[in-house]
């Protein structure tokens, strides 16, 4: 096997780079995901903190289908690259590289800048628990305005965990979020309304069960950018709903999942969920706590 560098902001970055493994392997190294197929956490080098990151491809079937389509690797330069020309921000890759065999990607590595003084968006939004209600209110007001501005843009992600999107800075609409996972990033001339919508099903499926109806409410009156007449509401409704129950059954394929359709207009319930994530939740008692 032979390692091809793909990307390195510096001379030094690529050296590093083509050290990848060892590094992940040494005793400085802080992992953050281990599986089969994908390890990631943070080291640092040469006084700087960064996060590394290695995915194997799969088979040698699956390495030449990578090559050919674009290995994680590639698809992180891909995703840092249109955030950046439409100003996102992001942690930027220092250096990328692929290990191949007789052609086939093997596996892909990742050095990125460590996000020191962000935070995930749970940790910030929950601050001082379920009565700081002004705060919350603002932190997903600027979100919402953001993951908007993010499709406007011509830009949706495959994975719009609220683990993947981090926040810093603070005070006022003093916060600035960091997309992360670029590898999932994609673009289009135009985000459809489904793929809107499909990001805020998974949005919600890991930070809805902290809120509240009534915040969910407003979140999805932020990303719209207003209250929406009452037909457009029971038609986003319906649709939205239909693909959390898609989503949900992907994630679960053992259970079967009914959920009542609430009231297109109510905003006590069903309103807060007309297709936004903060309203996609798994089950009815979304909508009656």
């Amino acid at each position: 096997m032979r390692m091809q560098i793909l990307a390195a902001r510096t001379p030094a970055w690529a050296a590093v780079v083509a050290q990848a493994s060892q590094l992940i392997s040494g005793p400085g190294f802080r992992p953050l995901k281990r599986s089969a197929r994908t390890v990631a956490g943070f080291i640092v080098v040469d006084g700087t903190a960064v996060f590394i990151k290695r995915v194997y491809e799969g088979s040698w079937l699956k390495g030449w289908t990578k090559r050919l389509r674009g290995s994680r690797a590639q698809r992180v330069l891909r995703g840092a690259a249109m955030l950046k020309t439409a100003g996102f921000a992001h942690p930027e890759p220092l250096a990328a590289a692929e290990m191949r065999s007789k052609g086939a990607v093997q596996s892909s590595y990742v050095i990125s800048e460590a996000l020191n003084d962000a935070r995930i968006m749970s940790k910030v939004v929950l601050v001082g628990g379920r009565g700081n209600f002004r705060h919350r209110r603002v932190v997903l007001g600027f979100i919402a305005t953001e993951v908007r501005r993010l499709h406007d843009a011509g830009i949706y992600t495959l994975d719009l965990q609220e683990t993947n999107l981090m926040l810093s800075g603070g005070g006022g609409l003093d916060w600035k979020i960091h997309f992360v996972d670029l590898e999932d990033f994609r673009n289009a001339r135009t985000v459809s309304e489904r793929r809107r919508l499909l990001n805020l099903v998974h949005l919600d499926r890991t930070i809805g069960r902290y809120l509240q109806r009534t915040q969910k409410l407003r979140f999805l009156y932020n990303y719209l950018g207003g209250r929406p007449e009452r037909d457009e509401a029971r038609r986003l409704l319906k649709r939205y709903f239909v693909l959390r129950a898609q989503a949900q059954r992907r994630a679960h394929p053992s259970r079967r999942t009914t959920t009542a359709m609430p009231s297109a207009h109510d905003d006590t319930t069903g309103s807060a969920s007309v297709a936004h994530p903060a309203h996609a939740h798994t089950d009815r008692s979304d909508f009656s706590r």
